[in-house]
């Protein structure tokens, strides 16, 4: 346990950045999953097809792999194309990758609730003289939202799961922390176990904070029978 005290502070970074990294990218996961779900929808053919073929492609990759290439393989493409050097910071690399990932996951989950709105709300929207846009952010949206949190929480925990995966590129994350520790005193299953631990303690956290968001987003409508 002194081996612990002695690398408490380290672990505490550590856990700073996982969340740093996992917050990060939610925010522009969602904003992807949100975009490709409107292209998908859009009347324009091109537009539905390539995003439907990205999301597919997206989620036919593991996520270790969508991870070394746009570490490795981004820089290396951007330093082709212009002179100057392109260096991609670890902590951007894991946010471009996961974000990519949630983004292509996400998109499918506000598709389906977009779809599940009813279509009386819409002519009701067209009926009061909304525009598009505000149809979209005062009518489908809110709804929307409600009907795909559960499916976002299990998949928020999926990424922030997934963020240990950035400490193999080199990103000073809780995983990376605990590793160094355990080869310096020969402890593996001591700091394993701790950040196992914390892990569960910061997803175990995370199930009220959506209980809440559930709650607001269900105001106003009754409970089931």
């Amino acid at each position: 346990m002194a081996a612990l005290f002695d690398y408490s502070t380290q672990l505490l970074e550590g856990a700073w950045v996982t969340l740093e990294l996992a917050f990060t990218s939610l925010f522009f996961g969602l904003l992807l999953g949100l975009a490709t779900a409107s292209a998908k929808l859009a009347n324009i053919v091109w537009l539905r097809k390539a995003a439907f073929l990205a999301s597919d492609f997206l989620r036919g990759i593991p996520e270790f792999l969508i991870l070394l290439i746009c570490y490795f393989g981004l820089s290396r493409l951007v330093n082709t194309y212009f002179a100057d050097t392109f260096t991609l910071s670890p902590f951007a690399g894991g946010v471009v990758a996961l974000a990519l990932v949630f983004g292509a996951y996400s998109s499918e989950v506000f598709r389906g609730a977009f779809l599940a709105v009813p279509k009386g709300q819409l002519e009701a929207a067209r009926a009061y003289g909304l525009s598009r846009w505000q149809t979209l952010w005062y009518v489908r949206l809110p709804q929307a939202w409600r009907i795909c949190l559960p499916s976002l929480n299990n998949m928020w925990q999926n990424l922030l799961k997934d963020t240990s995966l950035v400490s193999i590129v080199g990103l000073e994350d809780m995983l990376r922390k605990a590793n160094i520790a355990a080869q310096f005193t020969k402890q593996p299953f001591l700091f394993y176990a701790v950040v196992g631990l914390i892990y569960l303690a910061l997803l175990a956290a995370s199930n009220p904070a959506f209980a809440w968001l559930e709650r607001q987003a269900n105001r106003g409508y009754g409970k089931p029978a």
